[in-house]
Formats: structure tokens, sequence, C-alpha cells
């Protein structure tokens, strides 16, 4: 960007000279040439293209492109100071645009070019920039980008990576040396820093490569052309195996499209959206995604807490956790705003912003006002910079990436995103090789895997990369099968356990003394209480007379045992020192604190609240808590570095405490440029859990609030987070737990203990009871089967074994006899806990019909519950049905193959994607051909009838819209006559046509049973009426036809009404809003007198006087106006 001023300044006494190439006239020197106060008139016929400005300090010229506009009008270019710009007037224009001089190569490295606009068309606010003023229009920013010119990036070296061929980058401008160093020092740093995925996990060793599916989005209802709201399309296992998708292809279009520019990542807690981050921004540094000179990482957990003000470029190049430090960030944000096409920028955890909603629904006009309003400080509040930047007014033309957790800010954002992505979590072979890359010793590594074979649970919950890292971390510390947890809440239990006993072995010695005190306390506790039952037992066996005492008796000595278990242990508890009391108080808070979490939707810790250094450094030692940098600032010594981190042996009792001291008094120091969030979100939600089931401080009325499925107004509810249904579960399984097991957790007396745990299981009990199956959502029918789950298959223990199988029991008796689960997604942990209540079910005589249709239930799933005895009939994606079908064939499961043909069912259809269609012509022609596959030359005895499904299938609706129908109409034409059972052909608003029309008419001879045809909004006219008319007349069971709201005229009408009297078991004939006038009316009325089973016949439309309407209604009553 060059000034008119600074140009004049520079301007050497050189004569006019003309450019041999181009034959154009080249420029003068002022004192030569016009001078600045005149004008330049513009040659029509040979417009001046390039102007050589010769600089003081160089003898040769710098060509300086110009850009050419069109001046019918014969306005001027005026060049008169003092505008410092120059200014092109265009015909026509109410105000005068301002243009600049872009020069055909770069200028020298150690000129500063101020920032440009994005290259899109959109100017950048200029109050963003430290640089003067200055604007680019669309003409120019094509103008500065010669067709010519190559990318030069560091990326364009051969890369390392296994994914191949490179994607093509965009074309870009020369970068400046100093810029090209700053890339290869961002590139170095976020190798150095994105390596570890947590402790002692690196992504060089313990990497699994996941892929990522490709999801998609439909607009809901009929009329999609009028609906803005979309919705997410859950794709069947055989769809989403074909739109697997590797991390090189994240960024590339499909067949042919343009590259993804605004991407959204979706996956579950614990799903590796930030692994899979970290791994792209690895692969970035090896070069790996070479259409990226930048990559920027924002942590939405971040920076979700902090208020400061900050620019743009301090927004990216200070804030991002990506960005090293920068010696010259003035020109590498010159860079970035020059070629925006080549940023990525990344929002980890966009999930927990807070209020996410304002960031996506400010309008543009309001937010331009709104950063304009802070023009003079120049400097913009972090919530600005991201709305701007999510809603393309800032660096429009880069590439965002969001991850995010489907429920919640997914919605918000599916109708800006261009690209959906979802993480697909673990397949059995993957959570082989994450074993064993986990063990490295061969013996532990088979033991392992033997083990975790034997857990059906245990091994289906490794689907999320999350909790297979936590069963890595069971599975190295057991010695036996037995001693694994059976539940998520038994997990989650003994990994906490885990941790607090391996930070427990690490306090100092004078701790371990205590410890000891407390055992032989117990120990002395014991003998006693075995003495007293011994000496009880004697005098028992000599005074026979003693069960003949009063009730009364009894219960004073049943408190005066409860009282006396009460003082034991109220002395074991005070002999344990202060250690056990510091034990329960850190456990007290932690779990108070990772409730507000809960309810706060977030993982960060409170910043306003007073947090003790012993319960921080407690939760950074136990790797409870992660502790993130908010801001820039001074690197800690190597020394404080490891302080910090806290890795000395447990015999370094003495160094271990002061580490702790010096983490806490660090934690104190930098509190202002630090916070600390919950390093894993089971861990956070089974804490908040054990506030939920055993604090002092929560009454009953408030645990009843905290239970799910209130009851409550029939109003739109949002759907409960993620985090708080596992905080529900994780309650609820802890109420039914082993008592022994919580011992620790809390600081009750074993009576008041054993009470309020009695308490509060009687009131889940109750609220479980208490619920109407019959009304609850699928997804709370899942809930329900996850808490029944947790609270009845962990440890057996006594006296609550009864309350466990009366919850099981009633969950089973009061199931839907229709289950279905349609539209949503099912887990292979959720697919376990529906088969063990289906099960359970069975044994008390019920039966099933299951609905997974649009549920994503993996093929395996499918198998299992396909298997259960009491399963009456099922729906799901066809296309896993024949996949599972050919399956059971290549195994020769004979017996399952049969009831999985013979159960399966798709009545009623509603054909909403294409794939649907797709799906049914192949369940068709397997119907037709009666094999599963083309290569079998012979028909499967199974099929000797054809697919029960097919032949049962009598309600067909097409809802494709306009926009997708037409592109499977064919196939639709092709399998509509192998439904010879069709009794509800519902095709409306299509987008037939006549030719689609004749089509329908050549399939409509095979359906004999049709009884409803609606043609509705298909733009059909009376040359496929007439095709339709030859063949209605033969349909002999048809008795409703509707072609509202077509193209037929009076001619098409006369064509209907010759027929009108064949068809014998017409009722209701519906023809409004077509283009038949009066004539039209009359014939159909005329011909409605020969049809004494016609009940109602609607025609109305504009087109007809309504005096000749009103004539025809009192001539046949059966004539309606609406």
């Amino acid at each position: 960007m060059f000034y008119a001023d600074e140009l004049e300044e520079e301007l050497a006494p050189y004569p006019p000279q003309t450019d041999a190439s181009s034959g154009c006239f080249a420029g003068s020197h002022p004192a030569s040439g016009p001078s600045p106060a005149k004008t330049l008139p513009m040659s029509t016929a040979t417009p001046p293209r390039i102007f050589r400005v010769y600089p003081s300090q160089t003898s040769s010229a710098i060509p300086i492109q110009f850009i050419t506009i069109s001046d019918s009008a014969g306005n001027p270019v005026q060049l008169s100071p003092p505008p410092p710009l120059i200014r092109f007037p265009l015909p026509r224009s109410a105000t005068t645009p301002t243009y600049i001089l872009v020069p055909t190569v770069s200028p020298p490295s150690k000129c500063q070019l101020p920032p440009l606009s994005p290259v899109d068309g959109t100017v950048a606010p200029v109050q963003m920039s430290s640089s003067p003023l200055g604007s680019l229009s669309e003409i120019a920013s094509k103008a500065m980008s010669p067709p010519c010119t190559s990318p030069v990036s560091p990326g364009n070296e051969m890369s390392p990576c296994k994914e191949s061929p490179l994607p093509q980058s965009p074309k870009v401008l020369d970068i400046p040396q100093n810029v090209k160093d700053y890339i290869q020092e961002a590139k170095a740093h976020m190798s150095q820093t994105y390596q570890d995925m947590e402790a002692g996990l690196s992504l060089s060793s313990h990497y699994v490569d996941v892929q990522v599916s490709q999801r998609e989005v439909v607009r809901s209802g009929k009329n999609t052309n009028k609906c803005l709201d979309k919705e997410l399309v859950i794709k069947g296992d055989t769809d989403r195996q074909k739109t697997m998708l590797a991390l090189s292809q994240i960024f590339d279009g499909s067949n042919g499209e343009k590259s993804r520019r605004y991407i959204l990542l979706l996956g579950n807690a614990g799903m590796g959206k930030t692994t899979l981050i970290k791994k792209l921004c690895i692969d970035w540094s090896r070069n790996c995604i070479p259409q990226f000179d930048f990559v920027f990482l924002l942590d939405g957990k971040k920076l979700s807490v902090t208020e400061p003000v900050y620019s743009l470029q301090t927004l990216l190049l200070n804030l991002s956790s990506s960005a090293p430090s920068c010696v010259d960030p003035e020109a590498v944000y010159a860079q970035i705003l020059a070629a925006p096409k080549r940023v990525l920028i990344i929002f980890d955890g966009f999930d927990e912003l807070r209020n996410y909603e304002t960031l996506l629904q400010a309008q543009e006009k309001d937010l331009t006002a709104s950063l304009q309003k802070d023009s003079k400080a120049k400097t913009f509040t972090v919530r600005q910079l991201y709305s701007a930047i999510l809603q393309r007014v800032l660096l429009p033309g880069c590439t965002l990436l969001l991850s995010t957790r489907p429920r919640g800010t997914a919605s918000q954002l599916l109708r800006r995103t261009d690209s959906l992505l979802e993480m697909c979590g673990f397949t059995p072979a993957n959570v082989e090789t994450y074993l064993s890359q986990y063990f490295s010793d061969p013996g532990l590594r088979e033991s392992a895997l033997e083990s975790l074979k034997s857990m059906s649970y245990l091994n289906l919950l490794c689907w999320n990369p999350g909790l297979c890292r936590l069963v890595c971390l069971i599975l190295e510390q057991s010695r036996s099968v037995d001693v694994l947890p059976r539940t998520l809440t038994g997990l989650c239990h003994q990994v906490l356990c885990l941790k607090m006993d391996k930070d427990g072995r690490s306090t100092p010695t004078h701790t371990e003394a205590q410890a000891q005190s407390i055992r032989d306390t117990e120990t002395q506790i014991s003998n006693t209480s075995q003495a007293k039952k011994c000496s009880k037992n004697n005098q028992g066996k000599s005074r026979t007379q003693a069960r003949t005492s009063s009730r009364t008796q009894r219960a004073k000595k049943a408190q005066e045992q409860e009282a006396q278990a009460d003082k034991v242990d109220q002395d074991l508890r005070s002999s344990g020192g202060e250690a056990v009391t510091e034990d329960f108080d850190l456990l007290s808070q932690l779990s108070s604190l990772a409730w507000e979490g809960v309810k706060a939707n977030s993982s960060i810790l409170p910043t306003g609240r007073d947090i003790s250094g012993k319960v921080k450094a407690f939760g950074l030692r136990t790797g409870l808590f992660l502790s993130h940098q908010l801001r820039a600032s001074p690197c800690l010594s190597n020394s404080t570095k490891e302080e910090g981190e806290n890795e000395t042996e447990a015999g370094e009792t003495e160094q271990r405490t002061e580490n702790s001291e010096r983490t806490t008094n660090d934690l104190t120091d930098h509190q202002n440029d630090q916070i600390l969030l919950w390093a894993n979100p089971f861990l956070q939600s089974y804490i908040a859990g054990v506030h939920l089931a055993l604090s002092r401080t929560l009454t009953d009325r408030s645990f009843l609030q905290t239970l799910p499925f209130q009851s409550g107004g029939k109003g739109r509810r949002r759907p409960q987070r993620e985090e708080l249904e596992l905080t529900q579960r994780f309650a609820v399984g802890l109420l039914f737990h082993n008592r022994t097991e919580l011992q620790r957790f809390h600081t009750h007396t074993e009576t008041a203990f054993r009470d309020m745990v009695a308490n509060k299981q009687g009131l889940v009990t109750k609220h479980l009871e208490g619920l109407s199956y019959a009304d609850l959502t699928p997804s709370q029918i899942l809930e329900a089967c996850h808490y029944v789950y947790e609270a009845s298959f962990t440890h057996s223990d006594g006296g609550r074994e009864a309350g466990r199988t009366q919850l099981v029991t009633h969950l089973a008796a009061n199931l839907p006899e229709f289950l279905t689960f349609h539209g949503v997604q099912l887990s292979p942990p959720d697919v376990f806990t529906v088969q063990k209540a289906l099960e359970q079910g069975g044994t008390e005589g019920r039966r099933f019909c299951l609905d997974l249709e649009d549920s994503g239930i993996q093929i395996c799933g499918l198998r299992a519950l396909v298997g259960l005895n009491n399963i009456n009939t099922y729906r799901s994606c066809i296309a896993d049905a024949i996949t599972l079908w050919e399956l059971l064939e290549q195994s020769d499961e004979e017996s399952l193959l049969q009831r999985a043909v013979s159960k399966f069912t798709i009545h009623p259809l509603k054909a909403k994607q294409v794939c649907h269609i797709e799906h049914l012509e192949k369940l068709v022609n397997i119907h037709i051909h009666k094999r599963l596959s083309d290569s079998s030359s012979e028909s499967h005895s199974i099929l000797s009838e054809g697919v029960p499904a097919v032949k049962e299938l009598h309600k067909l609706e097409f809802e494709l819209g306009p926009d997708n129908g037409p592109l499977v109409l064919p196939k639709l034409w092709d399998l509509l006559p192998g439904l010879h059972n069709l009794q509800h052909l519902d095709l409306e608003n299509s987008k037939i046509g006549d030719k689609g029309a004749e089509k329908l008419a050549s399939a409509l001879v095979s359906l004999p049973s049709l009884e409803i045809l609606n043609l509705s909004q298909n733009c059909i006219g009376d040359e496929g009426v007439k095709k339709l008319a030859a063949t209605l007349k033969d349909l002999p069971n048809l008795h409703c036809l509707s072609v509202y709201s077509n193209m037929i005229s009076d001619e098409g009408a006369e064509s209907l009404a010759a027929v009108l009297p064949h068809m014998a078991s017409l009722t209701d004939l519906d023809v409004k809003f077509n283009k038949l006038t009066d004539v039209g009316a009359q014939s159909l009325g005329a011909s409605l007198r020969n049809c004494t089973k016609v009940k109602t016949l609607r025609m109305w439309n504009q087109c007809i006087p309504f005096g000749v309407f009103e004539r025809l209604i009192q001539q046949d009553s059966r004539i309606l106006l609406h």
C-alpha cells in the first residue's frame, strides 16, 4: 500500500519512459509531467497499465500495476492533495471509493507492509491493526494475485508423513524471509508442545490413527426450501464406513468441490477431539498440511474466563497456545491479512465457551458497530474478536476448525458450517493396538488383553478412547479378573482410589507412622469386638430364656450396640490423626468443586472462589487437575518446572514435601496468569456424583431435584447435557455400591452413613418406579437403562441385593412393548445396557418390538439385539440389516439368519435421504431374485418366498423434496413394481413433471393394492395427467387421489373426467390450485354425476369464476371449496 505523499517525496528527477514490453506509458517525473494539482485524463483507446516509480536511493524502477477502470463518463483521476490516497470517482455512484496502487512484485523484506485486507473482498476493520489507514477493493485483490505466481511456503518440502499425495496449496505472494523464519519457529514450537497426549503418553508412541466420518445435515419438514432449521443425519454403520476420512482429507473438498473452510468436529467426552487436533498440529509442523502457512490454536476453555482487551494481532500471536514468541509481529500479521486463505484457526473445546449463542447470533452490522465503538482504543474484547472470526467479519478467507460435543453448540453452528465431521471411536482392532502400545511388557500385554475380553462391558467401554485409557490403568494394577469393575461407576471409583493410593505412598514418613497407628487401632478394636461376640454367644447358650424378652428390650439393646459402633468408629477416625481428616476435607472440597463445574457446564475451576493451596496441589499431584496459562509470561526455570511436575519417587519424601509447598506457592504467585482445569471429564462427573450421593450438606429435597426425568411443563426443553447425565448416573451407582469401599469418601459414622445411604436409595427407587416409561423419550429410556444397570451390577452386598433386583424387575416389567430408539445414537455400551434390560424382560415373559432406525448402531450391536429370543420384530437401517444377513450367511449361522430375516420390518417407510431409496432398491432386488448377493447363482432357502419386510411394506412416503427427489426418481420407478402390496404412496413435492408421471404410470400397473396416491406439488401438466389417467382406472382399490397444486389445465381436467366414472373405488379427489378454468370444472362436475361412490371433489382455484363454482356446488354438494 503506497501513499501519494510518500511517493512524491521519493521520486527522483528521471525523465518519463515507456514500457517497451507492454507498449504503455510508464510514468513521469512530477516536473516533466502533469503536476499533482492537475488532472490526468484516462485514455479510452490505450489506457496506461504500468506506472513506474523511481526511488531516490536506487537507479532501477519499481513497476506498480495500475488498476484500469471503465470511465464512460470521462471522470478524471484526481491526484490533488491533501487526500493521501488516490481516489477514483465512479460514474453514477453516491460516494467516491478509495483505491490504491498495488506492486506487481513483493517489496524488499526490510520494508514493513501495512496490513492488507482479505483477498475475498471484505475490508478488515482498520481499528484491528496498528498500521495506518488503508483499504483494498475486490478489484485490487484480484490485481495483486498474478496468475504466474507460484506459492512459496515452508511446506513445499517433501513431507515425511504417510498421507499422499499432498493437497495443492493456494497461490500466494512470496513470503518475506523474516516471516518464513517465524513459520519455522512456530512449527518447531508446535512439534515440541503437542507431543504429549497426557501423563506418560506421547503422540509419537501411543497415538492410534482413528478415522473420522463425514456427517450430513438435512432441512426438517416437507417444505425444505422454506425451512431454515437443519438436523444432523444419523447414518447407519454401513454408510458410515463409506464416509470415513483420513486426517489428510479433512480439509479437502469431496467430488471436485472447493476446499472446506468452516469445519465442525463433533464428539462426546473422551472421544479424542483434542488428541486429533494435536495430531493435526504435529502434521502441520512436519509439512503434511502444506496448504496452510499459519495454524493458530485457540482453546475455548482458557479464553472463556478472561475478559482482557486485545487486538486481532495479539489474539493470534500471543493468546494462541501454538504461537511462539514473535520478533517481528507486524510483518507476520501483515502476511496473515494478505493471505488469509493460508491460515487455519482451530477452536478447541468450543462447547465450553460461555454464552456462545451471542457469538453466533449477533448480526454483522451490529458487530461492526460494536467494533467501531472502540476505534480510539484500537483494541477489542476476546468475545468481539471471537464473534468477528466466527461470523466471517475478520479473516473471511481463513479456514476454521471447531471441536464441540453434539449437544448444545452443534445446533447453533449447523447453518454456518460446510463440513461436519464426527469422531468414530475405537474399533476392536484399535483397542488392541492401543493396549499393545500401552503395555510394553509382552506378558502383561497378553494378560491385559485376555482379562479385557472376558469382561464384556469393560471391553465395550474401550470404544471411547478416554475410557480405554482408564481401563488400562486398572488392568495395569489388577492381579485378578474378579476385582475388575463391571460398571462405569466401578471403573471411575477404582481409578480415583489408585490415584489417591499412589499419592498416599509418596507422603512423608511421619504420615506413615500415623497410618500404622490407624492399623494398630483397627486390629485392637477388631479383637475387642470378637471377644465381645464370643462372650455374648456363651451367655446366649447358658440363658435360653433370652428369646422371650420384650420388643422394647431388644430395641434398647440395638440402640446400645449402634451407639457402641459409633463410638468405635469415632475412635477409629480420631486415632487416624490429621492425615485422615485432611483426606476427607480434600475430597469434600473436590466433590463440591466438581459439582459446581457440572452445573456450569465447565471443566474450569471457578476463579472467583477461594480454593486452598492444598486442594490445588493435591489435584495437580494426582493428575485430577491440569494447569493452563492464559497469557504470555516468562518461562519458569527447569528446576521450577521439575518441582511443579512432582515426579519424584515415593521414597524421596522430604523432597516431595518441599516440592508440594513450592507448587502451592507457584500457583499463588501466578494465579492471575493460570487457570486450573479438570483433566478428565469422567472423573470430574464421578467426583461430582460423590457430592450428590455422600455429601452431608445436600438435603433430601435438593437431592430429589438433581435426579433425572423431573416432571415439568410440556413446553419445549433443551436436551440434558452429557456431563450432567454422567453425574446422575454415577450418583445412582454410588448409592448401590459396596459401602466398605466408600468409607474413605465420607466422614459419617457407620450408623449415620448407613441410614443416609438407605434413605437416598429409597428416594431413587421410588423415583424410578414412579416413572411412566410410555411417556419418556427414547433418550430418557436409554438413560433409565443405564441408571438401573449401574445400580444393579456392582459388587453384591447383602441387604441391598433385594433393592437392586427390584429395580431391574421393575424396569423390565414397564418397558414399552414397542421400544424405539429412533434418532438416538447408540454406542456399544448403550447397546449392552439395553440388551441387559431386554434379557431381564425375557425372564419376565415380556416380548418387544425394536425400532433401531436412525440410531447409528454398529453391526455387532445389531446382531446382539436381534439374537435375543424375546424380540418379535426390529427396524434398522436397511443397509445394516442386509450387511448383517450377509455376515450370518458367510458364517453359516442359519438359525440366526432365519430370525434376522423374518423379524425385519420396514413398514411404514419414510424416505428422507437419497440412501434410503438406494437401500430399498437393493432390498427389493433381494426379494425378487431370492438371494443375498449377485455373486450367488442359486437362491437361498430362507428367501424362497422373498423378504417378508418387502411383502409387508404398505406405506411409502417419499420426502426428499424438490432438490434431492429428482436424483433418485429413476431408482424409484424401477423398484416400485416389486412392492406388490403397497397401499399408500406419497410423492408430494418431488418435482416429478410430465416425464416422471409417464414413468410412474408404467409402474402403477404393478400396484393393484394401491389405495392412496398423493401427487401434489409435482409440476405435472396435461400430458402427464393423460398418461396417469389411462392407468388410474385400472387400480381396483384406489380410493384417494390428490393432484393438488400442479399445472393441470382444462385439457387435463377433461382426461380425468373421462376416466372418473371407471374408477369404481375412488371416494376422494383433490385437484385444487391447478390451472383449469370453468370449462374444466364443468367437465369434472358433469362426470361426478356418474360417480356414486365419490364423496368429495375439491377443485377450487383462481381461474374458476366464483359464480360458476358456486353453481356447481349447488348442483352437487360433494364439490367442496376447501
